[in-house]
């Protein structure tokens, strides 16, 4: 089965008006064309036609005298030699006319009597072969003579005869009984429609390539505007408008936003849509600055009475005085969750600065060892699960916050030791890969569940039952992780399945 042809309207724009265009130029030249052949065949017959009446109302003035028109003398202003002359005058293979003069070249005669073919009456005229203005013909084969013998008396047909080509005959009922078969040769025809036939298909495969180029050269032309107006949605496409200040000036020329023309309405309409855009922007960042603020400012000000928190409930732990049990127990859970509350608003203070774009340090950091000491600060913390180091032989190196990457190390292996059973396996290996640093950080534990994977990195993301919120998770810290990375111009991934989820975190080598 032959593969499907492409569709039209895969193609582009450009290709499709100038195909459709040179089908509708093929289309009207084909109409053209026949129409013009066939007037023009129509025409030509008419005049075979004329020629054929004329030609049986000249046999029919000879029939019955075939010598007449050859004692010698003149017949009008034309002379015809005596029979003798007339014989001697003909070329070997012909005999002379038994008609009078004035037949075509080729004009045929054929007369049959009772079914034969009469000799002597029939023949071919053949004006090659006659000398001294002595009409010749050429006798009719067994062959040629089979195909007229089923001519009826007033049909007229085109019919093929062998080693003569096509002609056109009618048949004519004689006084005698006989019929006489008059044709004549239809090759000048044929030549002539062949020859039409032939310049008109030139023409119209000529003119329709000429426009075909031409059209492509117009249609490109008028189509520059839609290309400049694509090319402003394709760099619009290209802006990050997802977060941060988004400074969205991009506009269609003036020269392309003409009402009056159709790529001017796309255009005009692009730059409203534009305009929409970037007034949606404009408010979103504004309130997501205030947002910001008001979560740096909340952060900033909860700081200081978190601590007096922890402060006097450690201070009233370490008195003298006896304290009863249920009060030492409540003053120790204050102290917990006032630990656990300075954590949240000193990461929520760390997402708002780095949502406010505040740079971080930039210093060589051995990456090496600060991976050596955040999975030693793990094993200590998590002592029921396993740890294993895959580090390169040599040292490697990155530039950027030595505090804040330890803290991206330590929020992956936090993620991994609270989210997994006792007993898992987690593996941090490191890695160098031309100007490009990896740091993998795989456990074996149950997974992350697919439906959360595409926003593990969100704020507050919550996992299901699958994986323990024993540990007290804020949900902050994949999420600082990210903020984090990006701001060491890296990148973040994840890929989860039962058995094995595996965070990869990518920095620009130093």
């Amino acid at each position: 089965m032959p593969p499907p042809l492409p569709r039209l309207r895969s193609r582009s724009l450009r290709s499709r008006l100038v195909l459709t265009t040179s089908a509708l130029l093929v289309a009207v030249g084909l109409v053209i064309g026949v129409v013009t052949t066939v007037a023009l065949y129509a025409s030509l017959m008419g005049r075979v036609d004329t020629q054929l009446e004329q030609t049986v109302t000249r046999s029919q003035r000879f029939v019955g005298d075939p010598d007449r028109g050859f004692d010698g003398g003149f017949d009008g202003d034309v002379y015809r030699p005596p029979p003798t002359a007339a014989q001697d005058a003909c070329a070997a293979g012909t005999t002379p006319s038994f008609i009078g003069p004035g037949q075509g070249d080729g004009t045929l005669y054929a007369r049959f009597a009772g079914g034969q073919l009469v000799t002597g009456q029939s023949g071919v005229y053949d004006d090659g072969n006659s000398t001294a203005g002595a009409p010749c013909v050429k006798e009719l084969t067994t062959a040629q003579a089979r195909v007229l013998e089923d001519v009826t008396d007033g049909q007229e047909l085109r019919v093929e005869l062998p080693g003569l080509g096509d002609y056109r005959v009618v048949g004519t009922a004689l006084d005698d009984g006989s019929l006489q078969v008059s044709g004549v040769p239809l090759a000048e025809v044929d030549r002539t429609m062949l020859t039409v036939v032939g310049v008109e298909a030139a023409v119209v495969l000529g003119g329709v390539a000429l426009a075909a180029v031409a059209g492509s050269v117009l249609v490109r032309r008028d189509l520059l505007p839609l290309q400049r107006v694509a090319a402003t949605a394709a760099r619009v496409s290209e802006l990050e408008l997802d977060r941060g200040e988004v400074d969205l000036t991009l506009r269609v020329p003036d020269a392309d936003t003409d009402e009056a023309t159709e790529v001017g309405k796309v255009g005009l309409a692009l730059n409203r849509l534009l305009d929409n855009v970037g007034s949606a922007l404009e408010a979103r960042h504004g309130s997501e600055q205030r947002v910001r603020q008001f979560v740096a400012d909340a952060s900033h000000e909860l700081r200081t009475p978190l601590a007096a928190i922890r402060g006097y409930s450690e201070l009233t732990r370490r008195s003298a005085e006896p304290v009863p049990d249920d009060v030492r127990h409540a003053l120790g859970r204050v102290e917990s969750e006032a630990v656990r509350m300075t954590g949240l608003v000193e990461d929520l203070l760390l997402l708002a600065r780095l949502d406010s774009g505040r740079p971080l340090e930039r210093e060589p950091v051995d990456l090496t060892m600060t991976v050596l000491d955040a999975v030693s600060d793990a094993r200590v913390a998590g002592r029921d699960h396993t740890w294993r180091l895959e580090l390169p032989e040599e040292a490697v190196e990155v530039v950027g916050d030595p505090g804040r990457l330890h803290q991206v190390l330590a929020n992956l292996l936090a993620n991994a030791r609270t989210h997994t059973p006792p007993g898992t396996t987690v593996t941090v290996a490191l890695t160098r890969e031309g100007d490009q640093v990896h740091v993998e950080v795989v456990d074996d534990g149950p997974g992350i569940p697919a439906e959360l994977q595409p926003r593990v990195f969100e704020r507050f993301a919550r996992g299901d039952s699958s994986r323990s919120r024993a540990a007290g998770s804020t949900g902050l810290g994949l999420a600082i992780v990210q903020a984090v990375v990006t701001s060491h111009h890296g990148s973040v991934t994840v890929h989860s399945r039962p058995g094995r989820t595996a965070f990869r975190v990518s920095l620009p080598a130093a």
